[in-house]
């Protein structure tokens, strides 16, 4: 029997291709998530993976088995899928993408038909009618039927090119140049074609959209070296990257330099509060950066747990205007409510062009911190040893705060630190940030040595 890999949340039902995650699984799933549902139709996209057919064939199964109608609209990013959703006034929505895990993964991200992650009460209910097996099959004249749109990224890029609060005229006068690397991902035609209408020369680095992901798919510094090289090739005023499902951005300055994934989203909070009054709402995991930008802009900052669900849900309670998570994951609810690369890229842009600086003149504008993000295999009895480590804490950290709406995280003097088991790998994550690079690298040391 092979070692399963599977993880389930509201960010969607997550394993590897013949270690947990199967097509008799995934059917099961589509018939419980329509089950759930009761009413048609429901839109189905994925991304690039090698096992999208054979995923999406399972899930197609299972809606239609239980009398579902499917809206097929091919390989599209993530925030496609939500917006298609909405637009259509949909009951739902599945998304086949592993977001940025390797390619042996795949997962269902599920959607309300708000076009947004189901909410844990959703998913709860969910995860029950999967496990009960109390799926409502139907006869055969009853079963569901498939249709196909194939435009919806156009709409996409539309829509996004009709937001207000991108300045196209500034941004086609600065005739950008941009090396943009979509890893092969489903914003291989995406996010170029978005750039090209706003008038930015775009060179395309992995955009085959053939699923091949030639480096690490996560859109972190260490993957980022063969855009920077290209950006220096190409003499660029900056790169992107996005990851296999297009919802997150990170960003090259114009010397090939990855500016670390926390500034996609401190640009676009920069950004919006320009004309914008209202909250800001980030994860716990988000650099404290991203804060010291929205407060200086007479911003109130919340903060959720980790999770496009829950920033969402944050928002709407606090009625922030801008938002999102700190690994390149920007929400302008606005627009619609998730993490969306495309806008994202317009927004970066339309601040570049306004401000009539680069990338890295930009930078240098914003606190400095540093920051140091960091996992490892899930240790045994994670959630006692991490009560052993807030016992520890205040030798290690002096006066601090502490929120345990995630993991735990301490705020102190310095900085901060958060330790949290992951919601789409078995892994726990370690993310230490303090105002000096020698604290940030001796903390992150002393806190690995105790969970090792």
């Amino acid at each position: 029997m092979k070692e399963k890999q599977l993880v389930k949340s509201t960010s969607g039902i997550r394993g590897v291709i013949g270690k947990g995650l199967d097509p008799v699984m995934v059917t099961a799933y589509g018939a419980a998530f329509g089950t759930f549902l009761k009413k048609s139709p429901v839109i189905v996209g994925s991304d690039t993976r090698p096992s999208k057919d054979m995923i999406r064939q399972a899930v197609i199964a299972g809606l239609t088995a239980v009398g579902i109608d499917v809206i097929e609209i091919g390989v599209v990013p993530t925030p496609t899928v939500e917006i298609a959703v909405k637009q259509l006034k949909a009951t739902g929505g599945i998304c086949i993408t592993a977001s940025h895990n390797p390619a042996p993964w795949n997962a269902l991200k599920f959607f309300n038909h708000h076009g947004e992650f189901i909410t844990p009460a959703q998913y709860k209910k969910l995860e029950k009618i999967f496990n009960d097996a109390r799926f409502d099959y139907k006869p055969v004249e009853r079963l569901g039927h498939v249709s196909v749109q194939t435009d919806w990224i156009d709409k996409h890029i539309r829509r996004t090119l009709a937001v207000k609060n991108i300045n196209k005229k500034a941004i086609k006068k600065r005739r950008f140049k941009v090396v943009v690397d979509a890893i092969n991902g489903a914003g291989s035609k995406a996010l170029p074609e978005l750039l090209e209408c706003l008038g930015v020369k775009v060179v395309r680095l992995n955009c085959e959209g053939d699923g091949r992901f030639v480096h690490q798919p996560e859109p972190v510094a260490e993957n980022l070296a063969q855009l920077g090289a290209a950006v220096r090739k190409n003499k660029a005023d900056l790169g992107m990257a996005c990851d296999p499902d297009a919802d997150r951005l990170a960003l090259v300055d114009e010397f090939g330099q990855p500016i670390g994934e926390e500034f996609t989203l401190t640009i676009a909070v920069r950004q919006i509060l320009k004309t914008l009054r209202g909250a800001t709402v980030i994860n716990l995991s988000t650099s404290k950066a991203t804060a010291d930008v929205a407060a200086a802009a007479g911003s109130k900052v919340y903060y959720s747990k980790v999770g496009e669900a829950n920033v969402i849900a944050l928002m709407k309670r606090r009625r922030g205007v801008i938002g999102g998570e700190g690994n390149g994951g920007v929400i302008y609810p606005a627009f619609h409510a998730g993490r969306d690369a495309l806008i994202a890229a317009a927004l970066v842009l339309t601040c570049l062009a306004e401000e009539k600086i680069s990338l890295n003149q930009l930078v240098k504008k914003f606190p400095k911190y540093y920051i140091i993000k960091t996992k490892a295999p899930l240790p045994d009895n994670f959630r006692g040893k991490l009560n052993q480590f807030e016992k520890e804490a205040l030798n290690l950290l002096g006066k601090t705060s502490i929120d345990r709406q995630d993991g735990i995280r301490f705020d102190f003097e310095h900085g901060w630190l958060q330790l949290r088991s992951s919601n789409t790998e078995p892994i726990y994550r370690l993310i230490v940030e303090t105002d000096n690079k020698q604290m940030t690298e001796n903390l992150l040391n002393r806190v690995k040595q105790f969970f090792k």
